[in-house]
């Protein structure tokens, strides 16, 4: 249509202004750079659906109590907080490809120790390297993602590390069921040590990607970096906004086009902690507490308990063969992936505060069935089959609610939410946040359901399921 004559020969633009707008064929870079960031977030959702089943064989085989059990199932949340922290400070030093590099080198050193541990101390050491590298896998993926994105996919583009989470989670359970069968002493540490096998080739896809083109003009490299943005950008123009916004950020002059140009120490983080929690103004105030906030809830209403301790809630809901419990949590694993590839495909139409609020809604309803259904069989003398279905049911349920909003959200919100010059120590915050609230709950979920049942925990989660509801509705606008 582009190509019609008008009167005089020329092209006729009065009707080709009117054509649809190509779709931009270059955002398939884009695409294929977000999606090889984000596979570093296999790493951790392959640890933490592997470790839901295989904790139950290391229990036996090197007879530890719940108490250490629990400890060696949450710690490595704890352990990657010293990842996220110095991810941050890491990614801008050598760059956000390198950092994902570095980060896939530390899990495979982990991975490989915890599959050949031969007590629980070596155990624990393997966790301490693997959640160092998991830490810094969690931090620089967004990060990356939302630096290269183009604005129309940045929502799309920046869910894929939870999307990625959720299959690692899914492939952990899978292999769980798959070497089950082994012997004892084996059958765990194949389950752990296969882990290493990933980040093998991410660390080598990742070295086919380009750097951010944020860290490159801090660097002050303009003309890579102009490179890179053409290359994921919708257009031209916005290639050259998107420039000018970076430039900004970094404090270089709008007029200094040069292709190597010298850049003032401040914009290298000097200052950026300062302005972010000594003394942030109003608006940056509001952003650190939702960007904190939302991850602080994310965690706290729950998930990682259910998703690591799925064979143990099976149990205690009346289901007593092993390969059943395990076969229950991959099916928890399968919705759980396939609702987060629909959350993917909505995020950018519906907006994320619509489908956040109606995602924790959700989570509200199933947490409080699941409460119910555990109460009902917890206190019956007989075996209940409708009150297991609806455990299960609800199980499910709150999975795939958690998925269709909340677990992709947490992450796209808080690497758009900050400001481009305090993203990447902003997020670093979000997820140290993160990973403490979760390593929190993974260390005590046994203990507290022996202390309160395992009914009154889910009730637990529900009661902060809906003060994060409030918090959301009353403090996070739309980012779209």
């Amino acid at each position: 249509m582009a190509d019609r004559k008008g009167v005089s020969g020329q092209p006729d633009t009065a009707v080709s202004a009117f054509d649809p707008p190509q779709k931009p064929k270059r955002n398939k870079f884009a695409f294929a750079c977000a999606i090889l960031a984000s596979m570093t977030s296999i790493l951790l959702g392959y640890d933490i659906g592997v470790m839901s089943g295989a904790g139950l064989y290391i229990q036996k085989d090197l007879k530890i109590s719940d108490v250490k059990l629990e400890v060696l199932m949450g710690i490595l949340n704890v352990y990657s907080l010293i990842g996220s922290a110095a991810a941050g400070r890491t990614s801008d030093w050598i760059g956000r490809r390198y950092t994902i590099v570095l980060a896939a080198v530390i899990f495979f050193a982990g991975a490989l120790l915890m599959g050949f541990a031969t007590d629980y101390a070596f155990l624990m050491v393997g966790r301490f390297v693997a959640g160092i590298g998991v830490g810094y896998a969690l931090m620089i993926a967004p990060v990356y993602t939302a630096e290269l994105s183009p604005a129309s996919t940045r929502g799309f583009l920046t869910s894929f590390p939870e999307v990625f989470i959720n299959a690692g989670i899914l492939l952990g359970y899978v292999s769980n069921y798959a070497f089950s069968k082994l012997p004892l002493h084996l059958g765990w540490r194949v389950m752990l040590g296969i882990g290493a096998v990933p980040s093998v080739f991410l660390a080598v896809g990742v070295l086919a990607m380009p750097e951010s083109p944020r860290w490159l003009v801090l660097q002050g490299r303009l003309g890579d970096a102009k490179k890179v943005l053409d290359k994921t950008s919708d257009s031209k123009e916005e290639a050259l906004l998107r420039l000018a916004d970076i430039k900004e950020a970094a404090g270089i002059p709008p007029e200094c086009n040069d292709d190597v140009v010298a850049v003032s120490k401040r914009s290298h983080g000097e200052g950026v902690w300062r302005d972010l929690i000594l003394h942030p103004t109003p608006t940056v105030r509001h952003i650190l507490i939702a960007g904190v906030g939302i991850h602080f809830f994310q965690q706290t209403s729950g998930i990682d308990a259910v998703v690591l301790y799925s064979p143990k809630i099976f149990e205690k809901a009346g289901i007593t063969s092993e390969s059943h419990k395990l076969l229950a949590t991959v099916a928890v694993g399968f919705v759980k992936t396939m609702f987060i590839l629909v959350a993917t495909f909505l995020l950018d139409r519906i907006g994320r505060r619509p489908l956040l609020l109606t995602s924790v809604g959700g989570m509200i309803l199933s947490l409080a069935s699941l409460g119910m259904a555990l109460t009902i069989i917890d206190h019956s003398d007989t075996k209940l089959i409708w009150a297991i279905a609806l455990a299960i049911a609800s199980v499910l349920a709150y999975v795939a609610t958690f998925s269709i909003g909340m677990g992709p959200i947490t992450w796209v919100y808080s690497s758009e939410i900050f400001p481009l010059r305090l993203r990447a120590q902003g997020t670093s915050i979000g997820v140290a946040v993160n990973r403490v609230m979760s390593g929190t709950i993974s260390m005590t979920f046994l203990s507290f359901s022996k202390a309160i049942t395992i009914g009154g925990v889910f009730f637990f989660f529900m009661g902060v399921a809906i003060a994060g509801w409030v918090f959301f509705y009353t403090l996070l606008p739309e980012t779209q």
